[in-house]
């Protein structure tokens, strides 16, 4: 008789009718699956696509979802799928050259992520309190003391010294090769 193994808890949100092609998101969705959320979030911070800030916030969505609702912690989470799906599409047209007509099509999508913690995260909510308080900052009685400027910095209103006085070398002229090109 086999032993089953204990169910991960999924947590999921979805954005719907994101104005972004299902394509064009799963390009972005693909470099976050399988990661944790910190360094999902990271990847979608620096990325490019436009995209990256609809997913961004459907994946924080989900790490809420995942505190509030399931006393989960938002840092030992993993993105265990995200994927997109087509929406509907938003027929437009434009009017061309010589009576001609051109369709435009305004793709839509939705954005589900789900995560689950960690397999090694199994912790009691109790605990997970206490470490939370155990990372808290720092108080002022055991912060570290500050660094001391060293140079001043330029007093305002501070003029540069005149053209007359600043030395400057003059610049060896530069030779052209003779012959071909």
């Amino acid at each position: 008789m086999a032993v089953a193994a204990p169910e991960r808890q999924e947590v999921r949100a979805q954005a719907k009718w994101v104005r972004a092609s299902a394509r064009k998101s799963r390009l972005v969705l693909d470099l976050i699956r399988g990661r944790s959320v910190p360094e999902a979030r990271t990847l979608l911070a620096f990325s490019q696509r436009a995209v990256a800030r609809d997913i961004e916030r459907v994946l924080r969505s989900a790490v809420a979802n995942a505190e509030a609702n399931h006393g989960l912690d938002g840092d030992e989470l993993v993105v265990v799928a995200a994927y997109a799906d087509e929406g509907p599409t938003l027929k437009r047209g434009r009017p061309r050259a010589r009576g001609r007509y051109a369709r435009i099509f305004k793709r839509t999508c939705h954005i589900t992520v789900k995560v689950a913690e960690l397999d090694g995260a199994k912790r009691a909510p109790a605990k997970r309190a206490a470490a939370k308080a155990e990372a808290a900052p720092p108080t002022d009685e055991t912060a570290k003391p500050k660094r001391a400027r060293t140079a001043p910095k330029r007093e305002r209103g501070a003029t540069p010294a005149p053209k007359s006085a600043q030395t400057t070398t003059p610049k060896a002229p530069t030779r052209r090769k003779a012959g071909g090109s």
